[in-house]
């Protein structure tokens, strides 16, 4: 699976929430905690434009995000470098009106100002091919984000496609009551999982994942494998794999040294 199939669509952010609140309003009770993560991907233009977006990221649009009370900023680079240079960003947002003012951020003076370099570029010797992004929600059995230990060295972003809706529900419905807790024993630390509300490759669930090292995610996974639960629990008709997932992809990352995650 290619990058540019996986990831297809921007989202546009402050035309979209309300129509979202509505749509989600009647599933949610009243009082739910339930976050929102964004996950942003930016394709360079080459491997040496990394330097400007970092600069950007960690001096003028991460503090901004914070002063909106955007909080635990994720800034990933794959974990073997690629030919197409590819920076992710991963926010979390505490409500759709909070994601809606973080598409303000240009209004910020401060941002403007320690962002020029990056603001400023030339269309000619742009930083990045394009920005894509898909926003997703926390579900019921992980609704808000568990902010990983400062060791943590290996992330692995996972999105799970499903073939139908009704079948994507039906793969939250089977973290929400058993496998999140077989992770969680199997030493699979979650970051956050969240159902994808708007962007690419839906119905989906994508979901972070941290590791103090890459030694630590192979024997968690492979301790997850043989779990006598999990082999129970994916062999239940109307869980399999084949009924309720039609594709994976599996991204290794690594942080930045300014990532907050």
């Amino acid at each position: 699976m290619t990058r540019s199939t996986f990831l297809k669509s921007t989202v546009a952010a402050s035309g979209l929430v309300g129509a979202i609140q509505d749509l989600h309003a009647a599933d949610e009770p009243r009082g739910d905690a339930r976050e929102y993560f964004e996950i942003r991907a930016y394709t360079l233009k080459s491997p040496e434009k990394q330097g400007l977006l970092d600069a950007y990221l960690k001096e003028a649009a991460i503090p901004a995000l914070n002063r909106l009370g955007v909080r635990n900023v994720g800034v990933f680079v794959p974990e073997k470098p690629e030919a197409t240079a590819v920076v992710y960003v991963v926010l979390r947002y505490s409500s759709l009106d909070q994601f809606a003012k973080s598409t303000e951020l240009l209004s910020d003076t401060a941002l403007q100002q320690q962002g020029a370099a990056y603001l400023d570029a030339p269309a000619a010797d742009a930083v990045y091919e394009r920005v894509e992004s898909w926003l997703t929600q926390g579900i019921a059995g992980m609704p808000a984000m568990a902010v990983p230990t400062k060791g943590s060295q290996v992330y692995q972003l996972r999105i799970y496609e499903s073939p139908s809706e009704k079948t994507g529900k039906k793969k939250i419905e089977m973290f929400n009551i058993g496998e999140l807790a077989i992770f969680k024993r199997s030493g699979l630390n979650a970051v956050f999982f969240g159902e994808t509300i708007v962007g690419p490759l839906m119905p989906n669930l994508t979901y972070m994942l941290s590791f103090s090292d890459a030694a630590a995610k192979d024997q968690a996974w492979n301790t997850f494998r043989v779990d006598p639960e999990w082999t129970k629990l994916k062999t239940t008709p109307g869980f399999t794999d084949k009924e309720i997932v039609s594709r994976i992809t599996n991204l290794v990352l690594v942080p930045t040294l300014y990532s907050q995650i």
